[in-house]
């Protein structure tokens, strides 16, 4: 802009025959309200120009992504580009005559400008993270970290461009200097660098997502990832307490993550019931009449039974005494009865893994392990089913002569054999 331009009030107060320095005031005061006033005019009309665009915009967009541009005001911040340039433009006319105040509006405004555009690269990264989190294939991404470690970046390169323009020196030279104490910048960086590292490796590896349900034993984490970002990873607990763990944590340490589970068919059961040992024995053939009437357990001790006496006949064994050759078990018929019901319960999804299997002896007795899978993945469901399991078991093991082992009958036992 053409400097004489602004000394035409000057001029003309100096042929009026006022003296020099007062003209010079009141011609940079003049000069100042004249461009504020049209500079604020432009800013308010590009404003307009760019809201009215964005609407039309919008409502021809297929995506929403415009409306979040304008939820986070960034055409508005846009809109003072121009003024601003203008301003830049226009301080070396308006401050001909104050080389010191130019110098110092000048930098103002530069810095001004500097914060202008990392304010819009924060609220367009923002507006690009809501968008991409509307989406199916990126909600459970962490968008965060990414967008945290380019504002990292953006503040970082503003930061230095602003001490340049105080100390009239050049960006190169503090990278220079910034090469020279790069190891003092990775310490203060060191979370920052581990916790973008890992949201790589996270993301990469599909280690976690959001919306996953995670225990984590070290940091006393249980329930669902709400929030993953460059360093931390934020875990709304069962109990609505919040537990934030380092993002680095994820690759650094051991967790369960429990998508897989909730992903499949079922929900595991893995249960026991102790028998007392000396419950356990041979069943006469009144009893075997008796457990019969069993509707789950009758036709497999009838063929079972029929397939023992053809064995032990065949092989002329003694049944004198029941240890001698093959014999029913009240715990092997009650084995089968728990697998049986199991089998006919609507509860366990019958495409998994269904056992019921005899672990080894232990001092207290014998472990029952049920080894299912409960259709129903939801906590509270599956907690329901897997107690009425249990609840049916242990009302029928009185009916197979068989007790559970709890320590005060036991320690009774001993003391009064």
């Amino acid at each position: 802009m053409d400097k004489n331009l602004g000394r035409l009030l000057y001029n003309y107060l100096l042929e009026t025959g006022m003296g020099e320095d007062l003209a010079a005031y009141i011609n940079l005061f003049v000069l100042l309200i004249v461009v504020l006033i049209l500079v604020l005019f432009l800013d308010i009309l590009i404003w307009k120009i760019l809201r009215w665009l964005s609407v039309r915009l919008a409502r021809k967009s297929k995506n929403n992504f415009d409306n979040f541009l304008v939820a986070h005001r960034v055409p508005r911040y846009v809109a003072h580009i121009v003024p601003l340039t203008i301003l830049l433009e226009f301080v070396p006319v308006a401050f001909a005559d104050f080389d010191y105040a130019e110098g110092i509006a000048m930098k103002t405004l530069k810095i001004l400008f500097v914060l202008l555009t990392l304010i819009i690269f924060r609220k367009s990264f923002q507006s690009l993270n809501g968008y991409l989190k509307t989406l199916a294939k990126f909600r459970d991404k962490p968008i965060n970290s990414y967008v945290q470690v380019f504002m990292i970046f953006a503040w970082i390169i503003g930061i230095l461009t602003i001490f340049a323009i105080v100390t009239d020196t050049t960006v190169w030279k503090f990278f220079t200097a910034l090469g020279a104490a790069s190891a003092v910048v990775l310490l203060i960086f060191k979370d920052s660098i581990l916790g973008f590292v890992a949201s790589i490796q996270v993301t990469i590896n599909d280690m976690v997502r959001i919306g996953d349900w995670i225990s984590f034993e070290k940091y006393g984490a249980d329930g669902d990832v709400v929030e993953i970002s460059l360093a931390t990873v934020k875990v709304q607990n069962f109990d609505k307490t919040t537990t934030t763990i380092p993002t680095y944590a994820l690759i650094s340490d051991s967790f369960k993550n429990w998508r897989s589970m909730q992903d499949s068919g079922g929900r595991r059961i893995k249960r026991s019931l102790i028998i007392r040992q000396k419950s356990i024995r041979f069943l006469t053939e009144e009893e075997i009449e008796k457990l019969k009437k069993i509707q789950l357990v009758e036709a497999y001790i009838g063929t079972r039974n029929e397939q023992i006496r053809t064995y032990n006949k065949e092989n002329n064994i003694n049944k004198e005494l029941l240890v001698n050759g093959r014999n029913l078990t009240n715990f092997g018929v009650f084995r089968k009865y728990v697998t049986n019901y199991l089998e006919s319960h609507s509860a366990i999804n019958k495409d998994m893994t269904l056992m019921v299997r005899q672990l080894q002896p232990t001092s207290q007795g014998i472990p029952l392990e049920v080894y299912a899978f409960s259709s129903d993945k939801r906590w509270e469901n599956y907690e329901y089913v897997m107690a009425d399991i249990f609840d049916h078991l242990l009302a029928a093991l009185p009916y197979f002569s068989l007790e559970i082992y709890e320590l005060p009958v036991s320690l009774d036992h001993i003391h009064n054999p």
